[in-house]
Order: structure tokens, then sequence, then C-alpha cells
């Protein structure tokens, strides 16, 4: 078992931080857009885009994960943009964790930020354009600030799900110490070698910030839901 080594533990820490924090922001970048249009479209085949969206949450990480590997390996899409900067494959590389995440924590952002849209209806935007406010400015003065709600919901869900990822990561990415292995990986990596103190420290410290994730969600849903009354 050995000394209890500190940077094999800091290591997928700081890589899983991250990829969530890059992850985060790219879904709030661009599943706000996608959020808004589920919500004020009224094409028919809205609801089979939102069903894709929502797809990760029933897929298998598995199944998403082989064929996400197929996309980014060298006779994929991935490969051939891997070629312009003269790699071969974005699989196994931190671009393509990026990638996977941002496509498996999607439902977990865009869901919140929707229903936030949904939920106040026409009126306020119907008030801002009678001000003279022009669609842009009566989305980031109106619609925005009402969606609030969504918002931290959304970036809290999305950042806590990329923190917990397992079966897309690794089929995309392995376990490269430094490049890939996230936390789910290093805690499976730990188990596998029977290193139970460092899977133990990992592992106990997801416990904790579960519990924090899932107490800020109920809290912010029992603010807002009071301050709607």
């Amino acid at each position: 078992m050995g000394e209890l080594n500190f940077a094999q533990l800091w290591s997928p820490i700081r890589l899983t931080i991250e990829l969530a924090f890059i992850t985060t922001i790219l879904l709030l970048i661009f599943g706000t857009p996608i959020a808004w249009w589920l919500a004020r479209s009224k094409a028919r085949w809205k609801e089979a885009v939102a069903t894709v969206v929502a797809m990760p949450l029933v897929l298998p990480p598995t199944v998403l994960g082989f064929y996400l590997l197929l996309l980014l390996g060298p006779n994929g899409p991935g490969g051939w943009i891997a070629g312009l900067y003269g790699a071969r494959t974005l699989a196994f590389t931190f671009t393509g964790l990026v990638i996977g995440s941002v496509i498996y924590s999607m439902p977990f952002v865009v869901q919140p930020i929707r229903n936030a849209f949904e939920a106040f209806g026409d009126r306020p935007l119907e008030v801002a354009a009678t001000l003279r406010a022009s669609p842009w400015d009566a989305f980031w003065s109106v619609a925005v600030p009402l969606a609030r709600p969504g918002f931290l919901t959304g970036a809290i869900l999305g950042f806590a799900h990329t923190i917990g990822e397992f079966g897309v990561i690794l089929m995309i990415g392995g376990n490269i110490p430094g490049q890939t292995k996230v936390l789910s990986v290093a805690i499976y990596d730990f188990v596998e070698t029977q290193h139970w103190t460092e899977a133990h420290i990992l592992a106990g410290g997801m416990v904790v910030f579960s519990f924090a994730v899932i107490l800020a969600t109920m809290m912010l849903g029992r603010r807002y839901g009071q301050q709607g009354r």
C-alpha cells in the first residue's frame, strides 16, 4: 500500500475542478440559446430537439462514450480536427474530456434554464416591447434576470454532474495521470490497486460534495419558490 502520496490525490482533484469549471462555462454559453429557443419556439419539432438534448439522462454512459470515442477518434471528425494542429485524435485528451462532458451534462443545464424561461411567460417581454426595448435588450434586461434561479440551478447541477462523471470519461479519456485521470477514475484506480486510504479520502470528499450540492439546490428552490408567492 505504501505511504500516502498527496500529489496522487491533488492531481485528479485539480484536473476534475478544471474540467467541471470549463464544462459549466461552455454549457451556460451554448445551453442558454438552446434553452431560450426551446422555451419560446412554436416549431413542431422542438420537442424532438429537446429529446436529443435530454438523451444523456437515459443513455448508458458506455453507449454514449462508445459513440463519442468513434467521433473523437482518428477516423472520426475529431481526428480531422486534431490533424489541423498536428495531433492524431481528440480521444484520450483533455479537450476530448471537455467535449464529452459538455454533451453528457447538457440536459442538467438546459432543462432548468428552459423551465425558468417558460415560468415567467410572455407578459414581461410584451411590456418590454411596449417600452421600445429591442428583443436583444429585453432578453438581457428582462428574461435573464427573471430566469436567474434556473441559471443558478443549471450551473450547480452541471458542475456537480461533471465532477461525478465516470463511464463516459473512462471510455473517451482513459486513465492518463495529469491529463485524463479525474476524480471518479482515480477512485476506481485506487480501489483496483487496493490503496484504500486514498480511495476513502476521495470517496468521502465526493459524499460531502454531493450532500452540499443537493442541499444548495434545495435551498435555492425553496428561496426562489417563497419569493415567487
